[in-house]
Order: structure tokens, then sequence, then C-alpha cells
């Protein structure tokens, strides 16, 4: 594991921190070689049933999370970046600027949903506030990010596969919805998708929390209720600008957070670690999994593109949480038509990689129905997003 080397951020990192410097250093050298420990990451493996390979399923469930390797190759890592790159030009030029740095109408202006979210360099916006019903209990220290620093930098796309072809083709991706089937059940719900942005020097911070709300008193609570998210690196994932995670902590029901810093003695949880990963390299992590990443003051950049699965069972006839969208019951309509993404990213990455055996999702080919990904069909998913299946 000798490849990781993030000795420069780390003390760039830790000289933010004033008197804490010390102990930041020992933080993160110390996270990221327990991290390098863990027996949770390798390539997508599954048996010749199709079944995802038990020493994954077994690690994932101890843990809460596995790291697997090179699922996303060369040529998708560039078709991602140039994506990437293109549609940050049509990003608003400040918040609340309606216009993008060519004065064209700028990305999402026209959308009655969410889309980018922006945040104060190096600050915790989310930490200590009563946003997404206050799960982030606790706020991160800020750090400065100097007198050249803009007043906000992009933080979270949401809504993004109506915004990039390159993260809806990602979406597709025939062995991630394999894992997805394999963990979550053939008829597997689609959750939200997101961009996450920490800008090196910029990126900031998410509080520690748990991203599960609705199931927590549940009589059939386990390890799985709230499902899970993928987090495909488009850069990598370092102690400084990545997720970290204590592991185990999606199998202990909700968690006291703030009991939790108190304990630790400081932000810097006791037995988190790192979520330590290179380019084309994707995540999947238990959304019950307390979890959360300090502000980006190092010199690598992240841009993660994140979408989650849930069980069905989990999501059918349920109250949502309000968090990503209004809150509305999800009865079997709303599924349904919250899940026509799934096949248009399918047929999205068949044109685009026509030599890979496209996955088919079970209720679609129950139904017998089929989605092609067209300009008009991407027309057809926006605001899509205002029917996440936030629970």
């Amino acid at each position: 594991m000798a490849k990781f080397d993030f000795s420069k951020s780390i003390e760039a990192c830790a000289a933010r921190y004033g008197e804490d410097a010390d102990a930041v250093r020992k933080y993160m050298n110390d996270g990221l070689e327990a991290a390098l420990t863990l027996p949770n990451r390798g390539p997508i493996k599954f048996n010749a049933d199709g079944a995802l390979d038990q020493t994954i399923l077994d690690a994932y469930s101890t843990y809460g999370f596995y790291i697997f390797e090179g699922v996303i190759g060369r040529e998708e890592l560039s078709d991602i970046e140039e994506d990437l790159e293109e549609l940050r030009t049509r990003f608003p030029t400040h918040p609340g600027s309606e216009v993008d740095m060519h004065g064209r109408p700028a990305l999402g202006a026209d959308c009655k949903g969410p889309g980018l979210t922006w945040g104060k360099p190096l600050s915790d916006p989310l930490g200590g506030t009563e946003i997404a019903n206050g799960r982030h209990q606790v706020k991160l220290q800020e750090l400065d990010a100097g007198e050249d620093a803009p007043e906000a930098t992009p933080f979270i796309l949401l809504g993004s596969l109506q915004f990039s072809d390159a993260a809806m083709r990602t979406y597709g991706h025939p062995e991630l919805l394999k894992v997805a089937a394999c963990i979550n059940g053939d008829d597997f719900a689609p959750f939200t998708e997101v961009l996450f942005i920490k800008d090196p020097g910029y990126g900031a911070a998410v509080s520690w929390h748990q991203d599960g709300d609705s199931h927590w008193d549940n009589p059939d609570f386990d390890e799985d209720i709230h499902g899970f998210n993928f987090m495909a690196q488009a850069y990598g994932s370092t102690p400084v600008n990545g997720v970290w995670v204590v592991p185990g902590t999606h199998k202990l029901g909700k968690m006291d957070i703030p009991a939790m810093v108190k304990d630790s003695g400081s932000e810097r949880l006791k037995e988190a670690v790192p979520i330590v990963c290179e380019a084309g390299d994707v995540v999947i992590c238990n959304r019950q999994l307390v979890h959360g990443s300090f502000a980006n003051s190092g010199f690598e950049p992240r841009l993660t593109i994140n979408f989650g699965f849930h069980k069905r069972s989990s999501v059918l006839d349920v109250e949502g949480a309000g968090i990503h969208c209004p809150v509305e019951t999800y009865n079997a309509a709303v599924i349904a038509e919250r899940s026509k993404v799934i096949g248009y990213a399918i047929d999205a990455r068949k044109q685009k990689y026509p030599d890979e055996q496209p996955y088919s999702y079970a209720p679609f080919a129950d139904a017998k129905e089929s989605f092609a990904w067209t300009p008009a069909s991407k027309a057809s998913i926006k605001d899509y997003n205002l029917i996440d299946l936030s629970i």
C-alpha cells in the first residue's frame, strides 16, 4: 500500500490547525495506517451462481463499507473528467446567479428541484444546523482559507443525472447494478444521485452523521434497512479530502454523535478511519454508518459520483423523510416513476460501451418495459429528483 503517499497534504492540513497541528497530523497518519490494514478492498467478484463473493459480503457487513478497486477504466475516467470539466463551465458564476461564466443560462437555473449548493471555503455548512432534519449534530472546526479565497465554492450538485451524461453512464454500470441486486434484491429501488465537490484548499467539510432517518425504530430494523451509497471516485480519496467512517456503527442503531465527540476529546472521533482509494475505485458505504469529511485543506481534488439504492421493502408505502425532496408516501407508482432513470442509464451506457453486457433490471424485464436514452428522454427527467426516495 506504499502507493498511497499523502504526506504533503497531511502536513498542509495539520498546519491549518495551529496548536492542534501535532494531534491532527498523528490522527491523519494513524487513520491512514489503520484503513490500509482493513481487509475490505479488492475487485468486484461474483460466484458462478451470480451471487456476490461471500468474503466481500462478510467484510461489508463487518465494517459497513467496501472499496471496489478498478471498477472504472481509463477510457471511462477520461469521459467523466471531460464531462465534469464541461459541466463546471455551466455552473452559476456565484450563489444566486442565473448565468454561467459565458453568460448563458446557468445549469439548473430553470429547475424547481434542488441543484448546485455552495459552501464557504473550508467551512462546515451543515454541522450544528437544522438542515436535513438536524442529522449533522456537531460542527467541525472551520479553517481559514486565506485572503484570496472566493466567498463560496461549489459543494454538492443534486439531481446530477439530469445534468451529466457521464454520471448517467456510470449509474448504469452493469457490475455495480448487479452488486445492488445482490445486496438489496433484484427489485432494488433508487435513492438519490449527487456529485460531491471537494476542491483542494477550499472544499467544505461534512460533519459527522448517519444518513438514515425513517427506520431507526422500525421493528424490522437491520443493518441494511436504510440502503447504501456507491461513491465512484473521479480523482481518488485521501485522509485529507475523503470521507472518514467509524467501522461497524451501521449495526448499532441511532448514534449519539455529540457523546462520541465528547468521549473522543475532540471532533476527531476515536476508531474512525479514512476511505482511501484511487481514481476509478468505487466505494459501497452503508448509509447507517457514522461518517463525515473534514475540510479539504490539502492538495488533491475529490469529485465523487454518488448514487444509492434501497431495498424495495424499505420504501414501498413508506412516508419519506423530507430530506432530499418534499415529503410524500412512496407508493408503487412513485417508485416506478423514479426508477425510470435506471432504464435510461442502462441504455445510455449501452450506447457508449456497446461491447459490454448491459444489466437487466428485473422490474423492467418482468413488465416488458424498455427505455431509450435520447434528447427527449433527457428532457423528460428534468427535476426528477423532486421524487428522490429519501428515507
